[in-house]
C-alpha cells in the first residue's frame, strides 16, 4: 500500500496541476489572495514543476550546510550549484560519488538517489565538469483504472551533465554547461486511452563567480559571490498532448566567506537564496477584476502555455498575491562550516521557504573526514516542521577522490 501510494503521489505532482490550490478567495478590500474564512491569511500556492529530481541537493557537504552550495570552495560537485567555480579548482582532478537514501522513514529500502561527478583542470584559467544523476523510485505494482494488477515496473530518472568553466580575469570566472534529462515514471502504462511515455527534456546552466581576497584584524579571509541560472530548457510531457509542463529552472545567488585563523583553523559561513524562474499558478476568479485562468477556455492554464523564455520573465511578477507573494517564493539556505587542520569538518545549517511556497523547513548537521586523496562527507538531516521531508532522519554520505596534477606531464 505504501508503494502504490508513493507512486500515485509522484506521478500526479510531475503531471497535474493542483486543484487545492484553487480553494481560496479574493479579499476585494485588501486585494490579495486568502485561506476562506480569513481575510489576511495568504493562500497557499506552491510553484510545481516536473523533473523535481534535478533540484534535490546531491551531496552530503551541501547537504549539511542546509543545502547552501554556490559559492563555498570548489569541489567534485560544483557542476549542480555553480559550474563557474571550478575555474578555481586547486587540485587536478576530482571524483566524488553520493548515496542518497530516499522516503526511508517509510520503509522503502529502494528508492534512492545516485549522484557521480567530478572534474579536470585543462589548465590554470579552465576547467571541465560532468555529472550524472540517477534517481530509483523502485519496484511499483501498477493497476489499471478498474484496480485490477496491470504488471510491474522500475520508474527512474536521469540527468547527464557537463560544464565549462573559464577565469576571465584572476578574481572572476564564468561556466555555460549542458544537460539531457530522461524521466520514466509509467512507460507503457494507460489513463484511459492516453498511453504513458518517457519524458526527455534538454536544458542549458549558466554560471558566475567572483572570489576576493580580504585581509581582516591580521587574518587572511575569502569573500566569494557567485551566481548561476540553471535547469533553463524545453518543457516535457509523458503523452503525445501539446500540453507540456516547466522542468526546475532556478536562479540562484550565494556568498561565503571564508576565514583562516591560523595554519590549522578556518571557518566559513555561506548563504543562498533561490528563486523557480517559472510560472507562478493562476488562483481563479471570483472578482470581475481579475483576469481569468484560462482565457481562450481551452482546458489548459494560460499559465503552462507560456514559453520557456515567457514564463521566465514573468516568474519575476506573476504571482496573483503581487510582490508580497513573489518575495515568499524565496528560499533561504544558511550554512558553516569548520576545518581542522584541512582534515576533519564539522558542518551545520538551515533551510526554509514560505509556508505557502511549500513549508520545507530543517536544521541540517554533518561531518567531513580527509587524508591525501581520499574524503568522506556524512549529513544529516532533522526537520522543524510537522512537514514530512523525504530526507527526515536520514543519513547520506558522499566519497570524494583529489587527485594533485600528475607529475612529468
Amino acid at each position: 500500500m505504501k508503494r502504490l501510494i508513493f507512486c500515485a503521489v509522484t506521478l500526479f505532482s510531475f503531471l497535474a496541476t493542483t486543484s487545492a490550490q484553487f480553494d481560496c478567495v479574493f479579499n476585494t478590500t485588501t486585494g490579495q489572495w486568502v485561506k476562506p474564512g480569513t481575510t489576511d491569511v495568504p493562500c497557499t500556492n506552491t510553484i510545481i514543476t516536473s523533473v523535481p529530481f534535478l533540484r534535490i541537493t546531491p551531496d552530503a557537504r551541501s547537504g549539511a550546510m542546509g543545502d547552501a552550495g554556490i559559492a563555498i570552495s570548489p569541489d567534485a560537485n560544483a557542476i549542480h550549484y555553480n559550474a563557474s567555480k571550478l575555474a578555481f579548482a586547486e587540485k587536478d582532478l576530482s571524483l566524488s560519488a553520493t548515496y542518497t537514501p530516499w522516503l526511508r522513514a517509510l520503509g522503502l529500502n529502494d528508492v534512492y538517489m545516485a549522484y557521480l561527478s567530478g572534474y579536470k583542470q585543462i589548465d590554470d584559467r579552465q576547467s571541465l565538469g560532468f555529472g550524472l544523476r540517477y534517481f530509483s523510485l523502485g519496484l511499483i505494482n501498477y493497476t489499471n483504472d478498474s484496480g485490477q494488477e496491470n504488471g510491474t515496473g522500475k520508474p527512474n530518472e536521469f540527468e547527464i551533465s557537463a560544464a565549462y568553466a573559464r577565469k576571465l580575469s584572476d578574481n572572476f570566472s564564468v561556466s555555460v554547461g549542458g544537460k539531457f534529462i530522461y524521466s520514466n515514471l509509467a512507460a507503457g502504462q494507460r489513463v484511459g486511452v492516453v498511453e504513458i511515455n518517457p519524458g526527455t527534456a534538454g536544458a542549458v546552466d549558466f554560471g558566475v563567480t567572483y572570489k576576493k581576497d580580504i585581509e581582516l584584524s591580521g587574518n587572511e579571509t575569502n569573500l566569494t559571490i557567485g551566481a548561476a541560472v540553471t535547469n533553463l530548457g524545453t518543457k516535457i510531457s509523458y503523452t503525445n498532448s501539446a500540453n507540456k509542463d516547466f522542468i526546475p529552472t532556478n536562479l540562484g545567488v550565494g556568498a561565503a566567506w571564508e576565514f583562516q585563523f591560523d595554519e590549522y583553523n578556518s571557518f566559513t559561513i555561506t548563504t543562498d537564496i533561490n528563486k523557480l524562474l517559472v510560472p507562478t499558478p493562476c488562483l481563479g476568479s471570483n472578482d470581475p477584476n481579475t483576469p481569468d485562468c484560462d482565457v481562450d477556455q481551452n482546458g489548459i492554464p494560460d499559465y503552462k502555455e507560456k514559453s520557456v523564455v515567457g514564463g521566465l520573465i514573468g516568474s519575476f511578477g506573476d504571482a496573483p498575491g503581487g510582490f508580497s507573494e513573489e518575495v515568499r517564493e524565496l528560499m533561504y539556505s544558511v550554512g558553516m562550516e569548520y576545518w581542522y587542520d584541512k582534515q576533519f569538518a564539522v558542518r551545520a545549517g538551515y533551510y526554509t521557504e514560505a509556508q505557502t511556497k511549500g513549508n520545507r523547513q530543517f536544521f541540517t548537521v554533518g561531518l567531513g573526514l580527509k587524508y591525501n586523496v581520499f574524503g568522506l562527507n556524512f549529513s544529516y538531516l532533522v526537520p522543524t516542521t510537522n512537514q514530512r521531508n523525504p530526507l527526515d532522519n536520514t543519513l547520506r554520505f558522499s566519497l570524494i577522490f583529489d587527485f594533485e596534477a600528475f607529475e612529468g606531464e
